[in-house]
């Protein structure tokens, strides 16, 4: 009498949402079997490396980068991928906060214990206000890991690769545009100094991706700190991302805010 076939596992919503989240906070040209997130993630839900791998490829197959250069990705995902990227363009920060949630859950841990290290401060805080403040910084914790790998967790200026000097600059602050606070391209990856003069409004990267500085800045030239730290990157190029470039329009929007002229 012949056997009959294993049934086959269908992925479930909470697996595509926890593949999708890691699409996001992986570096592209890192997307295979033998990654360590990949191997990961596939033991935290009881999927192969190699089943992972195929997910987050059919998420390149949709994201409209990969389409607008006419490459990318395994396009036999279905209606099910397409609709969680739809949610995630419709309501990037509740789908990313749900996603780590699962992943939490998957690991029999509280996000709260989870995320501890950033939510520590938190405990007089009751009701709603506490809440939005676990979602608000849980949020910005998985911006970084996008705007990092984004950038092949280098500084976009100056190359630095030591994760604990770098930051993910919101080009759009957090607090004036909601719609994209999660939208990589509104991200810059950038070492401490330059974070906080751009930040500021010291330095800003016009449209065609050139540093440059405020006459603020410039009236420090003849300081030693300037010659050392600043006068080397004026009108530089930052580095290319690997996927998401800094939108014109938020480029524009911190030219026209931000910058101190």
């Amino acid at each position: 009498m012949p056997q009959s076939k294993p049934k086959l596992k269908l992925w479930t919503r909470d697996e595509f949402i926890v593949a999708f989240n890691l699409y996001l906070t992986i570096e592209y040209k890192k997307i295979n079997d033998q990654n360590t997130d990949v191997i990961k993630l596939a033991n935290l839900i009881n999927r192969s490396p190699g089943s992972i791998s195929i997910r987050l490829a059919n998420f390149a197959s949709v994201d409209p980068y990969h389409q607008q250069r006419g490459a990318g990705g395994l396009k036999n995902g279905g209606a099910k991928i397409q609709s969680i990227w739809n949610e995630f363009s419709n309501n990037k920060e509740e789908l990313i906060f749900q996603s780590e949630k699962i992943l939490a859950e998957k690991e029999n841990i509280s996000i709260e214990n989870k995320y501890e290290s950033i939510l520590f401060d938190l405990k007089d805080l009751k009701g709603e206000m506490i809440v939005r403040e676990i979602k608000t910084r849980v949020n910005q914790y998985v911006f970084r890991k996008m705007v990092l790998a984004n950038y092949s967790s280098k500084c976009a200026i100056t190359g630095i690769d030591i994760p604990e000097l770098l930051f993910a600059s919101h080009i759009i602050p957090w607090s004036k545009n909601e719609n994209e606070r999660m939208n990589a391209e509104n991200g810059i990856c950038l070492s401490a100094l330059y974070d906080k003069a751009f930040d500021k409004g010291l330095i800003s990267i016009n449209t065609n991706h050139e540093v440059i500085f405020s006459s603020s800045l410039k009236n420090k030239k003849d300081t030693e700190f300037y010659k050392i730290h600043f006068a080397p990157i004026e009108n530089q190029k930052i580095n290319s991302a690997q996927k998401y470039l800094p939108r014109k329009d938020f480029l524009e929007y911190h030219l026209d805010t931000i910058f101190k002229k």
